[in-house]
Order: structure tokens, then sequence, then C-alpha cells
């Protein structure tokens, strides 16, 4: 069955929904068949608070809802919603030609959006650390000359100045490997997660609420703010229990509207820390324009 006409319906949907401002994103959204990155029909779809439940039939109709889609039941790996992704894409502020890194692509559908996204003149940088899901990302892309995958740890990958830096599984902290890599101008875009989901998804034992976190390189320090809620499985090789007590704690606390900055220069905590962490600060403190120091690392964050 051809799923253009529900790509095309549930894509002006999610533009209008979620305020999506790139026409890139809307249009990629309406031509990658999400049914090639998730196996054949039926499906198991993640209701909330219900757990999985099989779609009626084969139909691709109901792939193109803001739902997750199972991709390993077993291990509750899931095709990510839509409505809470395709937002993290449009805050990365993509234009043509431009040369992302995806960490955690699964099976390529979001790495698929990416190289609409940065067209046939850009690059995506596709990491996976599950050998299953990198074969499968590699097989589903191989239409995209734009696109390489490569299994391995995105935690520990040192990209060669990109410009962004997409992650898509829940981390308690940004890795120095990350940092390293942006040059001014160049965007991170990582969901932090601390929380654990009470009531009945809690059997989801994996799923973690937090917020998405935006970092922007500029001369002289790192410009930081959060731009959605999100829950996320594991970004394993970045989450440590320290980190995500604190991370936890301040989110509990409030106040994530007020960070502006992530600072790696030596200090102590003070008020204006939101969260001090091992080698960087997420803080309330604006980006002085022309300041020193604050791209320097004050100690490895594992």
């Amino acid at each position: 069955m051809n799923s253009e006409p529900f790509r095309r319906r549930f894509a002006e949907q999610l533009r209008a929904e979620k305020a999506l401002r790139s026409p890139a994103l809307v249009e990629a959204l309406a031509r990658v068949e999400r049914e090639r990155f998730v196996g054949p029909g039926p499906w198991l779809i993640l209701r909330v608070p219900e757990g999985y439940a099989t779609s009626p039939d084969a139909s691709p109709e109901h792939l193109y809802a803001d739902v997750p889609v199972a991709i390993d039941a077993a291990r509750l790996i899931n095709n990510g919603a839509p409505g809470l992704v395709a937002p993290m894409l449009d805050a990365l502020g993509l234009q043509p030609g431009e040369r992302v890194v995806h960490v955690g692509c699964g099976t390529g559908y979001y790495t698929a959006l990416l190289a609409e996204m940065v067209g046939p003149e850009g690059f995506v940088t596709a990491l996976e650390l599950e050998p299953e899901f990198a074969a499968r990302a590699r097989q589903n892309l191989r239409h995209y000359p734009q696109v390489e995958v490569l299994r391995g740890d995105g935690t520990r990958h040192k990209a060669a100045s990109p410009d962004a830096i997409l992650v898509t599984a829940g981390a308690t902290h940004p890795r120095p490997e990350w940092l390293a890599a942006l040059t001014p101008g160049a965007r991170l875009l990582l969901p932090l997660t601390g929380v654990a989901v009470p009531g009945r998804m809690a059997r989801f034992g994996r799923n973690l609420a937090g917020m998405v976190l935006r970092v922007t390189a500029r001369e002289g320090g790192f410009e930081a703010s959060f731009v959605e809620r999100i829950g996320g499985s594991f970004c394993h090789g970045a989450r440590d229990v320290r980190h995500e007590r604190l991370l936890r704690d301040a989110f509990l606390r409030g106040g994530a509207e007020h960070v502006a900055s992530l600072r790696r220069d030596p200090h102590g905590s003070d008020a204006t820390c939101w969260l001090h962490g091992e080698g960087f600060c997420l803080s309330t403190r604006p980006l002085v324009a022309g300041s020193t120091g604050s791209t320097g690392s004050a100690g490895a964050a594992s």
C-alpha cells in the first residue's frame, strides 16, 4: 500500500501541533517511509500507560501517528514517537550541506530524516552500538550516498568538526568528546534524563523522564538551554549513577528554564549552578561574549 497520503497528512499534523519551523523537516517527514525502518507489520505499538498493543493489520497508516513502535520489544527498544524526536531535529536548525553526527541511530529512520534535511551536498555519520541495529540501519539507508553507518560507541566517537551532533538516547551528562568536537556555531542536542517515570509505566524500567538540552558553541564558551521534555532509553557510555542523582535532584528543584550556559572552566559551586557536574556545569549565568576559559575542560566527565 502506498503510504504517501498518510505521510503527508501526518507531516502537516506535526507541523501544526509541534510548531515545526523547518520546511525541510516537514518535507522529510512526508517523504521518508517509516515502514522501511521498523520491519513488516503488524507492529507492536507502545501506548502509555497501557503498554504494547499489536496494530490491527499491516496497513502503514498505523505508523503515521505520534506513537513509538517496537524494534526490539523484548528489550523495550522502540523507534521513538515522531512528536518527541521531530522537535529535536527542528531545534538543530540544519541547513543544506551541513555535516551531522547521529548518536544512537537505531535502525535509521531519524537518520534518514537528517539525510533529507542536509541534502546530497551534506553528510550524516550515524553511530549505533547494537550490531543488529547497525546492520539494519546500513541496509535501510543504502540509498543515501551522504550517509555512513558505523557500528560503535557513539559516546567515544571523535567527530571532525561537525555542524551538529544529535543524541537520541537518554544521557546524564554531555560527553567531553561531543563538546570538544564543537566549533563556533556548531550545535549539540541530547536528552538529559534522570527521573524514573512513576506509575504503571515503571515496568518499562529503562524509560526515564527528563529534558532535551541544546548546546551551541560560541567564541569563548557554550550557550545552553532546555528545549522540550522527553523520555528515553539509556545512552550507554553517557550515564553514571552520580550524574543521574545530580540530574534527578536538579529537575526536582526546578528552574531548568533559567539554564543559559554550559561552563567547563574550573569554579566552585555557587547560586548560578543549576547542575554542577564533573567536568561541566549547567549554569544560569549567561555566556559573556569574548569571555575566556569556558571551553576548557574542568576535568573529565565520564
